[in-house]
């Protein structure tokens, strides 16, 4: 009981903090020509369907939250260095943690998501831990060629981490429509904004990156909920093509990608963060929505990722990978998917 209080009040202290300050930490809002999913002010999702849970409905779950255990390994040790470049067709995955993955392709190295910080939160001294420690260290990344932002919210684009990698790494930084002012203004850069279904040349010729729709929102303040987009992304290369979801609920648009794009290579799809189905359904795959994109996408693997690094939900640390094993369970083995649950550090080959 005296955890869930202090969980509680450290999530209010961090809705307070950031109503107070709202000018601070809010995202600069997109202008530019209506769409289908662009009104002229706020994004919406494909569907149309508002996803937003209300303010009272955000404080029904905290105040009523079942919290699956968490114990976290803040001492375990980082994963063995990457390979510096594949090449030759060859294509390997890295798991960092939560939606951070290392892809490895044609010669180029990119970062999904990436984040090295001990808190995802727009202040230092409350919201998610991290706990555990990143599966790489910093260190040991191999030259980072291209970074695939999914979003804004604060476990996914870390502005801590992206300073770093444009210091070391001078990396060009691929978003959907609207981020790019924000983190211009943080000294992040070069940055190149895409709409669904835009498409851009990667750093190294022969490799696109192509913005796809998800069912998300975005906001990093009280007051600046939708006006920027968020997106997943499609990487084609010569080694073929990988998908990776950032943040997203469950709709027509796996279909729809791999109608217009073709089955990936390789997909990374989020697990974790999806109890209570009523408050986090429409924002967040649940294990079995998971497989089931897996096979709308007809993805040839597919690797779990967003899970077992932050308490963002109710979901324990590994209720995510077990609901994963038992739904995957049911699958006869002849059919059964290629779905992947990487250890942190872990990289493999993909077939």
């Amino acid at each position: 009981m005296t955890a869930w209080l202090a969980g509680g009040a450290a999530a209010l202290l961090v809705v307070a903090l950031v109503a107070a300050g709202c000018r601070a930490f809010a995202a600069p809002p997109w202008r530019g020509p209506r769409t289908d999913h662009f009104d002229g002010r706020h994004f919406h999702n494909e569907s149309g369907a508002a996803l937003h849970a209300d303010f009272g409905s955000f404080l029904r779950w905290r105040f009523t939250r079942e919290l699956g255990p968490w114990h976290g390994e803040p001492h375990a040790a980082p994963g063995p260095p990457p390979p510096r470049a594949v090449t030759g067709g060859a294509l390997r995955v890295t798991f960092v943690g939560h939606a951070t993955v290392l892809l490895q392709m044609d010669g180029v190295n990119v970062l999904t998501d990436p984040v090295w910080s001990a808190r995802v939160s727009p202040v230092p001294f409350a919201g998610p831990r991290r706990v555990r420690p990143p599966g790489l260290r910093f260190e040991d990344l191999p030259p980072i060629h291209a970074v695939l932002l999914s979003h804004n919210h604060y476990d996914h684009m870390d502005v801590a981490t992206l300073r770093r990698l444009a210091r070391d790494h001078h990396p060009r930084f691929f978003t959907a429509l609207g981020n790019a002012a924000f983190l211009a203004a943080k000294g992040i850069g070069p940055v190149e904004e895409l709409d669904w279904w835009g498409a851009a040349a990667a750093p190294v010729a022969g490799l696109t990156v192509t913005a796809v729709p998800a069912q998300h929102f975005s906001n990093r303040s009280v007051g600046d909920r939708d006006v920027t987009l968020w997106c997943g992304f499609v990487l084609r290369g010569a080694a073929g093509a990988v998908y990776f979801a950032g943040d997203t609920g469950f709709g027509p648009h796996f279909a729809e990608i791999r109608a217009r794009l073709g089955a990936p290579r390789l997909a990374l799809l989020p697990i974790g963060a999806y109890r209570p189905r009523w408050f986090m359904g429409p924002i967040h795959v649940s294990p079995e929505e998971a497989v089931m994109a897996h096979h709308a996408l007809g993805a040839g693997t597919s690797v779990a990722v967003h899970f077992g690094t932050f308490v963002l939900a109710d979901d324990g640390e590994t209720e995510p990978v077990e609901d994963l094993d038992r739904y995957l369970a049911t699958a006869p083995a002849p059919v059964r998917p290629r779905f992947w649950v990487l250890g942190f550090g872990e990289g493999r080959d993909v077939p």
